[in-house]
């Protein structure tokens, strides 16, 4: 069987500018750059999910589903199967459903709150994610950094946009803004694979890549499939 994850040098890889605009807001620095190779298909048959390499093939990250036919709880675990973050569907709303994602397997204080929109005006627009458990802001306009919540406490401050996801999961090809409009990380299609498996390229100075893994996971939530299930 092929392999599904990447072995190039990660200093040969960069993430192709779609707009003169989008190549000026990224960092050109590829050492800054964590390519991954996203297999959505669970390591256990009986499940499903996500399995998640690094540019050597290591695993770094899993999703193991056991209760894919609801899907209102996923939690993305490490490669030894520690839970990192759980995502959990909030509402189910005609203007778009909302999710929240918490640390751990906790469920108090979540991280951030993430809406699917698809209605908005702006039509590339994806998902908006706000920090805590407050509704993300119509707009990308705070100044505050991304940094205190990527570290954040969650819970009951002030809403703020954290990222905004423009594109298209379906073709795979999403980009993820900061609330600066800064590219932290996007999702790219891997040739030769089809749907199933895709790079996700990320800033890691930027964003961490367990919560760049879990706006994918949310995305296919959104997406993957009319009922925003994991699909086969």
């Amino acid at each position: 069987m092929t392999k599904v994850y990447p072995n190039a040098n990660l200093a040969a890889l960069t993430i192709p500018a779609a707009a003169t605009a989008r190549a000026a807001s990224r960092q050109d620095d590829s050492a800054g750059l964590e390519v991954l190779t996203v297999w959505r298909k669970s390591l256990l048959l009986s499940c499903k999910g996500f399995t998640v390499y690094d540019s050597r093939g290591n695993l770094v990250f899993r999703v193991d589903s056991y209760s894919a036919r609801r899907g209102d709880e996923i939690v993305l675990m490490d490669a030894s199967g520690k839970p990192l973050l759980t995502t959990r569907r909030k509402q189910r709303l005609i203007l778009g459903d909302s999710w929240q994602v918490f640390d751990g397997e906790t469920a108090v204080n979540p991280r951030f709150t993430a809406r699917k929109q698809s209605n908005l005006p702006n039509r590339k627009c994806l998902a908006q994610v706000s920090c805590g458990s407050g509704s993300p802001s119509p707009s990308p306009s705070s100044s505050s950094s991304s940094s205190s919540w990527r570290r954040g406490s969650g819970g009951g401050g002030r809403s703020q946009l954290a990222y905004e996801i423009e594109g298209s999961y379906g073709q795979r090809g999403c980009v993820i803004y900061d609330e600066k409009r800064r590219v932290v990380a996007e999702i790219q299609r891997k040739e030769s694979f089809g749907n199933d498996v895709f790079r996700l390229v990320v800033q890691r100075e930027m964003i961490d890549t367990e919560v760049a893994m879990t706006l994918v996971i949310l995305l296919d939530q959104m997406f993957g499939s009319s009922s925003g299930r994991f699909s086969s």
